[in-house]
């Protein structure tokens, strides 16, 4: 059971929506549905939008240097590990009037904004929530449109973060996923694993309660093998055989949810144990430098107790 013994303050909880209109474009200030990222494209836009989205960003993640911090922000409070879960490309879209898949575009330029920030402020993990291992039961269609939009986003990004000196890692069920990707993953984690200025977790065919399952299938079938015994089970050996055992740091410092959902989505269940939680208004889009100063400084007047008293 995720543990919420942790103070949220209620000011720092839910941020107001900061709406940011663009010339030309018609905003609403409601929404009706909950999407987790990415948001699902209605069924009529797959075909018209798969083969025009264009992912790539121009330019480089900037070089490795010395970034002054927000005068909010304190260095030495910095999390070492920050989780997103992505929520309201669907709505950022259908706000404007813009295809679904304006959304996802407009969300990728968030995450590598997001990236870049974790570089500059000396964050040393950020892992994202991509696509759920639940999504699988949505329609074909959809769940291809959405490996092809993964696909093509780590083509484009790829030299450029492993040029900023970012390694990639991905977590989840890889077996569900098109061989193509399959192939491209392990080839990008290779490409950028002596990489340390920031690891990037994208969590894709994910859930909490896999993550769990896998671990205790891996140690059953140890167990079964003669490998350990029932009294070497302990939680420190659960936590080796979970996906995050990619990271020195795999616990998350601070949860970030957008779209004003207050909910944990079956993400990381285990590791956010002790996780501080933040709450945002702001669909994903348009989360961007001023909310991500509003939640790591939330987290940064925060004391974590971990179950004592302080």
């Amino acid at each position: 059971m995720l543990s919420l013994r942790f103070a949220i303050p209620t000011a720092n909880t839910l941020t107001p929506p900061k709406i940011k209109p663009k010339p030309g474009l018609v905003v609403q200030t409601a929404w009706n549905q909950t999407d987790l990222f990415p948001s699902l494209p209605k069924r009529n836009d797959y075909k018209l939008q798969a083969a025009t989205t264009d992912l790539s960003v121009a330019g480089d993640i900037p070089a490795e240097e010395v970034v002054e911090l927000p005068a909010e922000l304190s260095r030495e409070l910095m999390p070492k590990h920050v989780a997103v879960i992505m929520d309201g490309n669907g709505r950022w879209a259908r706000q404007r009037g813009l295809a679904t898949s304006a959304g996802h575009e407009a969300g990728v330029k968030a995450l590598r904004e997001l990236v870049e920030l974790c570089c500059q402020w000396g964050i040393q993990v950020l892992t994202v929530f991509a696509f759920s291992y639940e999504n699988w039961i949505r329609p074909k269609v959809e769940v291809d449109f959405l490996m092809s939009l993964f696909e093509r986003a780590l083509k484009s990004e790829v030299e450029s973060l492993s040029r900023g000196g970012i390694r990639i890692s991905v977590i989840g069920d890889s077996t569900k996923l098109p061989t193509s990707l399959q192939k491209l993953i392990n080839e990008v984690e290779e490409t950028t694993k002596h990489n340390s200025r920031l690891q990037l977790i994208v969590a894709v065919s994910y859930s909490g309660k896999y993550d769990v399952v896998q671990a205790c299938r891996s140690i059953a079938e140890k167990a079964k093998d003669g490998q350990i015994q029932l009294d070497d089970i302990n939680e420190s050996l659960i936590e080796q055989e979970l996906e995050t055992n990619c990271t020195e740091h795999p616990y998350p410092d601070l949860l970030i949810r957008t779209s004003g959902e207050l909910r944990v989505s079956n993400f990381l269940l285990w590791q956010l144990a002790y996780t501080e939680l933040f709450f945002a208004q702001e669909l994903w889009p348009d989360f961007r430098k001023d909310e991500f100063v509003d939640a790591l400084s939330s987290y940064q007047q925060r004391q974590r107790r971990y179950g004592g008293r302080h």
